[in-house]
C-alpha cells in the first residue's frame, strides 16, 4: 500500500505528468509552464516536438527522451534519477495527457511500484473534449484508444465492446478511419457516431450522425487529413440484453463457425465459443469435430 501526500517532503524527486496543447498553444496552462521550468529534466515523447514548445513558453529546462522504442533503457535511468538523486522530472506526450495510449503508462507504474510521488498537471485532453460536444451521452463512457491494427483483432474487441451501454470513445489515424468505421458499422449496428479531427486548430470539424452519414460523408472527402477521436453510442436497453445471449440460438458448430468466420483459427474459435458457453473447452472440440 501506497499513501500518496503530493506535497509533503520526500526523499525523493517527484514526477510530474504534464499535459500539453493538442493544437492550440494558448491551451497551455500557467501551472504546465511553471512546472516545466521548475523541474530538473522533462522526459518527452519527441523531443524536436517538444522543444518547439519549450522554445515558445521561453524553457530552457534539460530535455530528455522518453518512448515506446528506448522505454526499456530510458525507463529505469528516469526512477534511478527520482529514487537515488532525489530529482524532479516532468513527463509529456507529444499532445494532451501523458500515459493516455502513450508509453508513459509504465513509467508511472514503475514509479508508483518505488513509493515515488506522481502528481497530475492536468490540460488538454482530445478524448474528452470530443465527447462534451458530441452530443451523445456523458453519464458513463469507455475509452478504448487505438484499436488493434489487424482487423480479426478489431473485430473481436468490437464484439466485445458491442454490449456496452456507455459511450465509446476511440482514436483512429486519417489513414486508417473509413475502414475502421466500416468495421464498427459491422459489429456495432448503424449507431450514432461523432468525429473529431483537428481539435482545437484552426481547422477543427465535427462530423455528427449515423455510421451511414458519416461514412458517407468521408467517402466522398477525397484526401482524408486530420487525426480523429471516434465517439460512438452506447448499446441501447434491448440491443445489450439481446447481444449478452447472442450465440444462443446457434448450435455448437455454428457458434464456432461464427468465429472463423472472423478470422480465427479453429482452437481459437473453439476456446472462444467454450467461453462464451461457460463448458469445458474438451466438450465443443469434440462436439465440433464430431
Amino acid at each position: 500500500m501506497f499513501v500518496q501526500k503530493s506535497f509533503a517532503d520526500s526523499p525523493y524527486g517527484k514526477l510530474y505528468l504534464v499535459a500539453t496543447p493538442i493544437g492550440n498553444l494558448d491551451d497551455m496552462t500557467v501551472r504546465a509552464v511553471h512546472t516545466l521550468r521548475e523541474v530538473d529534466i522533462i522526459a518527452a515523447e519527441d523531443t524536436r516536438q517538444t522543444r518547439k514548445l519549450l522554445t515558445h513558453f521561453e524553457i530552457d529546462t534539460r530535455l530528455i527522451s522518453y518512448h515506446e522504442h528506448n522505454q526499456r533503457s530510458s525507463g529505469p535511468e528516469i526512477i534511478r534519477l527520482l529514487k537515488e538523486e532525489g530529482i524532479s522530472v516532468a513527463l509529456v506526450s507529444d499532445a494532451g495527457l501523458p500515459a493516455i495510449s502513450d508509453p508513459g503508462q509504465e513509467l508511472v507504474r514503475d514509479a508508483v511500484a518505488d513509493g515515488i510521488s506522481v502528481i497530475p498537471i492536468p490540460g488538454a485532453n482530445a478524448a474528452l473534449s470530443a465527447l462534451i460536444v458530441s452530443g451523445l451521452s456523458t453519464d458513463g463512457f469507455v475509452f478504448r484508444g487505438f484499436l488493434p491494427r489487424e482487423k480479426k483483432d478489431q473485430r473481436k474487441e468490437l464484439e466485445r465492446l458491442r454490449v456496452y451501454k456507455e459511450t465509446l470513445i476511440f482514436y483512429e489515424s486519417p489513414y486508417r478511419i473509413t475502414k475502421t468505421l466500416h468495421i464498427m458499422q459491422e459489429v456495432l449496428g448503424n449507431r450514432q457516431v461523432a468525429l473529431g479531427r483537428e481539435l482545437t486548430k484552426r481547422y477543427e470539424e465535427f462530423i455528427r450522425g449515423s455510421f451511414d452519414d458519416v461514412l458517407a460523408f468521408l467517402e466522398g472527402e477525397g484526401d482524408i487529413r486530420g487525426e480523429f477521436t471516434v465517439i460512438v453510442a452506447g448499446a441501447d436497453d434491448d440491443a445489450a440484453d439481446a447481444e449478452v445471449e447472442w450465440w444462443q440460438a446457434l448450435s455448437v458448430v455454428e457458434h464456432v463457425d461464427h468465429y472463423i468466420e472472423q478470422g480465427m483459427s479453429v482452437k481459437v474459435a473453439v476456446k472462444q465459443a467454450a467461453d462464451d458457453r461457460g463448458v469445458p473447452k474438451r466438450d465443443v472440440y469434440n462436439e465440433y469435430h464430431q
